[in-house]
């Protein structure tokens, strides 16, 4: 941490602006009598000088108005203000529909998958698909995504395949990742989607750092980051966003607050108004959004994005929503929250129904194209996981690839135990599923 403060203040110097520090010392001096009402003091937010009070006023929480959450469609899919409606035509509408659908049918066959054994892990997005495809359509394909673990619909958006996203969660020799990851956790360089990493926030100074550079090379895109209100609470979190709004970095925090991590209700995270209200602490423009509304996240994300790039500085979208699903297969959510909880949710709330009814309305969808739509996406990731499961796995000394140019000698011995283990004990491995 040292390192990246050193290395922050150096890069700040090379920006040539003028040093809050001197700014105050200076304006300080031109103070003349009758003026001391103001606080001249270096600490305050640079240009702002808060004025001074007499008694001993502590700001309490409570006190402040809750921050309000930006809403373009009801539940039931009418328009509030008909000038906040998305200039979308209906193939966008259909194809943010299609993929919202699409992403469901995937995460529905996958979970089971996982279930019965045939892969060994897996985490659902119910509950969450406005945000992903919302945020997704309104973004450039050649900004660079750092996501968490449950934005697979972001890069679906950009053209992965389910047949893709079912070779990652098999791990065969089709997997970009050569099988070297968990299931769901995807990449493709391709389509600008940095691979996923399991520790929680450990995405957000990368696309702090990622962005930073988009500013010196190519200040027409910018970084965008998801993460949980569980991520949220890692120190990461705050490195990421203290850094991006001083060093001034065009990026986008976009934070899917589903009420839950894993087990820990956001009751027991925090006692602020969510993660909203800190983005305003650290300098950052900030808007929370209702994550159920699809054309609200769009709204939000496209303002957003034209934020940090015209304003070259960080912005914080906070999206409201509901975990429906368990956090993964390995958890049981019955164990922390009340069943009848969940099911309200399915049953009140779902984006996809609400996307559904306004579509409904304006006759771009009906009942039965919705029925063969889910199952035409059934039968893709049906398809799709019988050519994966027929496929071998890479061969095992991919274990010890992708690291260096010429491995070092410690991996080539390692990789000759490999092999004299495995033959001594051919028996105890199905090398026949291997290439």
């Amino acid at each position: 941490m040292a390192l990246s403060c050193r290395l922050g203040r150096a890069l700040l110097s090379r920006t040539c602006r003028p040093q809050p520090v001197y700014q105050a010392i200076r304006t300080l001096a031109e103070v003349v009598d009758g003026e001391d009402d103001r606080m001249r003091f270096p600490g305050q937010r640079p240009g702002q000088h808060a004025r001074f009070i007499t008694e001993p006023t502590f700001l309490e929480p409570d006190s402040a108005e809750p921050i309000a959450a930006y809403r373009v469609m009801r539940r039931d899919g009418t328009i509030i203000d008909p000038n906040q409606e998305p200039e979308l035509d209906r193939e966008t509408v259909v194809k943010m529909y299609q993929h919202m659908t699409k992403l469901y049918e995937m995460d529905k066959f996958l979970n089971s998958a996982q279930r019965q054994g045939r892969i060994s892990f897996y985490m659902t997005t119910h509950g969450e698909e406005a945000v992903l495809i919302g945020s997704a359509a309104a973004l450039n394909d050649e900004d660079v995504v750092f996501a968490q673990y449950r934005e697979v619909g972001v890069l679906m958006w950009r053209g992965f395949t389910i047949q893709q996203c079912v070779h990652q969660c098999f791990g065969n020799i089709h997997d970009i990742g050569k099988g070297k990851q968990m299931p769901v956790h995807y990449g493709s360089n391709k389509l600008n989607y940095v691979t996923i990493s399991s520790p929680l926030a450990t995405q957000l100074p990368q696309a702090t750092g990622a962005a930073y550079a988009l500013k010196r090379s190519k200040p027409d895109l910018c970084a965008i980051t998801y993460f949980g209100d569980g991520a949220a609470s890692e120190g990461d979190a705050h490195a990421a966003m203290n850094f991006a709004a001083t060093l001034e970095c065009p990026m986008i925090f976009l934070c899917r607050n589903n009420g839950y991590a894993i087990s820990t209700p956001t009751s027991d995270q925090y006692r602020g108004d969510g993660i909203a209200s800190r983005g305003i602490g650290y300098g950052i423009n900030t808007l929370r959004v209702d994550g159920n509304d699809i054309f609200a996240v769009y709204n939000a994300t496209k303002k957003a994005r034209q934020m940090a790039l015209e304003q070259q500085r960080p912005v914080l979208v906070e999206a409201m929503t509901y975990r429906v699903g368990h956090h993964s297969t390995s958890d049981d959510s019955s164990a922390y929250r009340p069943k009848e909880e969940q099911q309200s949710w399915k049953d009140f709330d779902q984006p996809i129904d609400r996307l559904k009814r306004y579509m409904a309305d304006k006759g771009w969808m009906t009942d039965e194209e919705h029925t063969r739509m889910c199952e035409e996406y059934s039968q893709e990731v049906l398809n799709a996981m019988k050519a994966s499961r027929e496929e071998s796995k890479p061969p095992m000394e991919e274990m010890f690839g992708d690291v260096y140019t010429e491995p070092p000698k410690r991996l080539q011995e390692q990789l000759q135990e490999l092999r004299q283990h495995v033959a001594r004990n051919e028996k105890e491995y199905p090398l026949s599923n291997f290439k």
